[in-house]
């Protein structure tokens, strides 16, 4: 759903209630008094920083699976006296890292940080918390074919064993309570971008009592489409927008770059050429041989809906995916392949080496699917299938492209977890909890594919007292545009519950878009 972090490649990403006494040691390495400052513990420029870790079980109830490390860092507050309230971030993923970008938090929550502090933990298996790898790395399950990719799931779960049992969104919030109690916070706020929009409403359903409100940023609900037709139906509509908007750019002259409906149509026909000839393309990898991926529907599909939503508002002036795309397609359905699979090669660079655990295994344990995950692998095939051909029987349910070539792009859906275990692994994560009566604001991008207003809309209804928030000209987490209005109105709504004053979500200045030939 929420793919990737967000965070992965730019750095952007954020108050609350707590009694944080101000007592507590400058540096705080482990639950043991006098230890020394971890070199890991980073450093936020006019701030105190204290860092620790945590033993925690791997899994509850099964002593024998061992244990796991679970590291945190709290960027302090500026001014004199405890703090007015604490507020937990996760920035993504699953499986994204939040205490190396403590600058960056630091930076972007200077206004907040005045009087909050900010908690930054790791979830388990990443960044300064334990490591749980199972041999499968992001360049390889990114770009492998959908038949690789489902192998790596296969492979993840058999090289973690019943250990895979430990790495759910569950187990997650229970470490940041457990942290939490550590640190002697009675209430949280709860930050979530992209994956994080997830974790904070599982961890407001498992410890309502230390919950005094909540940002969603980038959101969708727990009981999310595991088809993801949301997001299908949100790209061309993305297109359309960009090109009517792109008429208010300063270089337009009141003129736009490209037609819509036109980007639509060549759409459309660039998924069918892929679904009949899929292109190879060599992608390069820093620091290792260039890896060979296939284009296909469904990696086109990921491409527009995933990638070409990530950083969209950071820099509104400058290229970006998404405001390449309508010239990209225009020039693909007119036999020349170079513009787009230009874009495939940016995008493809950004692959690592990172072992992919704690995402193939958060995904498979706990987001819903469109099978019984009880059911022998042949059953969950002939599910799958049935609510695929029923989908596809409803015009439009896919926007521009074939039910079974998008379902090829998520890599956290459609059936990439469809050979995922049902013996020693951890069951789905419930998608109707109780909730906290809390106030909560969701903030979406109106050019977000991923996780489009129609999730966001759908993740605000899992509480009663919340406020949505579609931000015009931007993609996945509003919270990258330049102006300073989305993180002005959490900050406002972290500190009073309120929002205030929203116009100028409707005044973030439009995207550059790559001109069509006429």
């Amino acid at each position: 759903m929420a793919g990737t972090g967000v965070l992965q490649r730019v750095g952007l990403a954020a108050g609350a209630a707590a009694l944080l006494v101000s007592t507590l040691p400058a540096v705080t390495a482990t639950a043991a008094a006098g230890t020394a400052r971890p070199e890991w513990c980073p450093t936020v420029e006019g701030h105190r920083v204290d860092c620790g870790s945590m033993t925690r079980p791997l899994v509850t109830g099964r002593p024998g699976l061992g244990t796991v490390d679970v590291s945190y860092a709290v960027v302090r507050h500026r001014s004199p006296g405890p703090a007015k309230g604490t507020v937990a971030v996760n920035p993504g993923g699953p499986g994204e890292v939040a205490i190396e970008r403590a600058p960056v938090f630091g930076e972007m929550l200077k206004d907040l940080l005045g009087d909050h502090d900010v908690l930054l933990i790791d979830p388990r298996g990443t960044g300064k918390s334990q490591r749980m790898p199972c041999g499968v790395t992001d360049a390889e399950y990114r770009f492998g074919t959908r038949e690789q990719q489902r192998d790596a799931v296969t492979r993840c779960a058999a090289n973690l064993g019943p250990r895979a049992q430990g790495y759910t969104t569950a187990a997650t919030a229970d470490d940041f309570d457990a942290i939490r109690a550590r640190l002697g916070v009675d209430k949280l706020t709860l930050y979530g971008l992209s994956y994080g929009t997830y974790l904070m409403p599982v961890y407001a359903s498992r410890h309502p009592a230390h919950v005094r409100n909540i940002v969603l940023s980038g959101a969708y609900p727990l009981a999310f489409d595991p088809l993801n037709r949301p997001g299908a139906q949100a790209v061309p509509l993305s297109l359309r927008r960009i090109c009517e908007r792109s008429a208010a750019r300063p270089e337009a002259q009141g003129r736009p770059a490209c037609n819509g409906d036109k980007a639509v149509r060549d759409l459309a026909a660039t998924a069918a050429a892929l679904r009949e000839r899929p292109v190879d393309v060599d992608i390069p990898l820093e620091g290792a041989a260039p890896f060979r991926m296939r284009l296909t529907e469904g990696k086109l599909a990921n491409l527009v809906y995933e990638g070409a939503s990530r950083e969209v508002g950071a820099d509104p002036g400058a290229p970006s995916l998404l405001g390449g795309l309508p010239h990209a397609l225009d020039r693909f359905t007119a036999g020349d392949r170079g513009p787009l699979l230009d874009l495939v090669r940016a995008e493809g660079s950004t692959g690592s080496a990172e072992d992919q655990a704690p995402y193939i295994a958060v995904v498979c344990n706990d987001y819903r699917k469109a099978w019984n995950t009880a059911s022998p692998l042949p059953e969950r095939w002939r599910q799958y299938r049935s609510a695929l051909a029923a989908a596809a029987e409803r015009p439009g349910a896919f926007g521009a492209f074939g039910a079974a070539g998008y379902l090829e792009g998520p890599t956290d859906g459609g059936d990439v977890c469809i050979g995922w275990p049902r013996e020693n692994t951890a069951g789905p994560q419930p998608t109707h909890p109780r909730m906290p009566d809390v106030p909560v604001l969701v903030l979406s991008g109106d050019l977000d594919n991923n996780t489009p207003d129609a999730n966001g809309r759908q993740a605000a209804r899992q509480f009663r007292d919340s406020r949505f928030l579609s931000v015009r000209n931007t993609g996945h987490v509003p919270e990258m545009e330049q102006s300073g209005c989305v993180v002005g109105l959490s900050t406002r709504f972290i500190r009073t519950g309120r929002t205030g004053d929203t116009g100028c979500v409707n005044r973030v200045e439009p995207i550059s878009v790559t001109p069509v030939r006429r």
